[in-house]
């Protein structure tokens, strides 16, 4: 299974493509594809947001489904998803922890 990623153009922030077609700030609303056909065309996607100038750097990346949660197989995608793993005070958990 894979779901594309990128860094947003106007800010640098990591993202990732939703299932209603947007660049999401969060991993949760990624839309997963499990076959060449999805991955080509998540790959269209992303070029097309490339060449539009929205987003850079795009990837797809291998995921696992873990108690229906997405979780990236490689670590630095984890940490991408998570953020700085120095300071928890920034970033990605730093949004979450002020969501509880």
């Amino acid at each position: 299974m894979k779901i594309l990623t990128a860094n947003r153009l106007t800010d640098g922030e990591v993202v990732w493509l939703a299932k209603d077609g947007s660049w999401a700030e969060s991993i949760e609303p990624s839309e997963i594809v499990a076959d060449k056909e999805g991955e080509a065309r998540l790959e269209a996607i992303g070029k097309s947001a490339v060449e539009q100038r929205e987003v850079v750097d795009i990837n797809l990346i291998d995921i696992d489904l873990v108690d229906g949660k997405i979780v990236p197989l490689r670590l630095r995608e984890r940490i991408r998803a998570a953020g700085p793993t120095n300071r928890t005070d920034l970033g990605k958990q730093a949004s979450r922890q002020g969501a509880n």
